[in-house]
């Protein structure tokens, strides 16, 4: 019989693991027990996966009994103790509806690569985008310019909110890019100015990519460069700008919307689509290995 049930979502990105624990009733959304998020930095991602996952387990005060699904999304082959996978665009999809249920749209900025979703109001994706450029306009790229100018990753927004608006930086070769960043320095522009350049170069970029996949309405912002306010700053000027524009009569309305679990969305969607696949299990009677067998050392 259907009921409620505890999930988890594991999202295995290129920098981090993400975890979320979600107590859901099918049909009735899901509530989020606890969180956890952990860089990989250079640890073994395998060790990195099991310690994110007893930190949310630990703090929701639930042992491997109490899961009826675990799933991941993301590097599959990472999580070796799932119960079942879903793919990233999916999660994200579900995950950005859960943190905003008017979003008809997600763009996913993740640390390697950028991806615009547009969806319907049960978080089934419509079309989508992707970035084939260089990683010039990833969270990477951005980390990188960070260390290189000696400012915290935590700084970068309120730098760049702070700086007047500048030159962009118009490479989407990383490489090139940074040498775009090396020039500005000799030519003794401040650290603020050259991030709010980088930003507005990627909120350039972001926006192109939302309007290539039809998006529209509310835009959730997911994935780790959800937390950079200036970069977060640069896209609402960009949508701005182009709803007061010559061709503002040919585009839709976009709300870009963030929010304090953005760069968990993919673990929440996984846990969410968890909880719906295993009561569908139920009720065919193909109930699936139980999630604490598939955790067992």
């Amino acid at each position: 019989m259907s009921g409620t049930s505890v999930t988890a979502g594991i999202d295995c990105g290129s920098s981090a693991i993400k975890v979320a624990i979600a107590r859901s009733h099918v049909g009735e959304g899901g509530e989020l027990l606890a969180t956890s998020v952990q860089r990989i930095r250079r640890r073994n991602v395998h060790d990195v996966a099991r310690a994110a996952f007893g930190e949310a387990c630990a703090a929701a005060g639930v042992g491997l009994p109490d899961f009826a699904y675990v799933a991941s999304t993301g590097d599959a082959d990472v999580i070796d103790f799932a119960t079942g996978h879903f793919y990233g665009m999916t999660t994200h999809a579900r995950g950005a509806l859960h943190l905003f249920p008017a979003a008809r749209g997600a763009l996913d900025m993740g640390a390697l690569h950028a991806r615009a979703i547009k969806m319907d109001e049960r978080g089934k994706v419509l079309g989508h985008r992707m970035t084939s450029q260089c990683a010039s306009g990833s969270g990477q790229f951005l980390e990188n310019i960070a260390r290189y100018l000696g400012v915290p990753l935590e700084d970068v927004g309120a730098l760049s909110m702070q700086a007047k608006p500048v030159e962009e930086v118009s490479s989407i070769c990383a490489v090139l890019a940074e040498t775009d960043v090396i020039n500005m320095v000799s030519r003794g522009m401040t650290a603020g100015e050259i991030l709010k350049g980088i930003h507005l170069s990627i909120a350039g970029r972001l926006v192109r990519l939302l309007r290539s996949a039809g998006a529209e309405g509310v835009v959730t912002l997911t994935g780790g460069l959800a937390a950079d306010v200036g970069l977060i700053a640069c896209i609402r000027e960009l949508v701005a700008k182009e709803l007061a524009g010559p061709k503002k009569k040919k585009l839709a309305p976009i709300e870009v919307c963030a929010h304090e679990h953005s760069i968990l969305a993919g673990a929440i969607g996984a846990a969410l689509l968890g909880a719906y696949r295993h009561d569908q299990l139920l009720k065919r009677g193909k109930l699936a290995l139980a999630a604490g067998a598939a955790l067992a050392p």
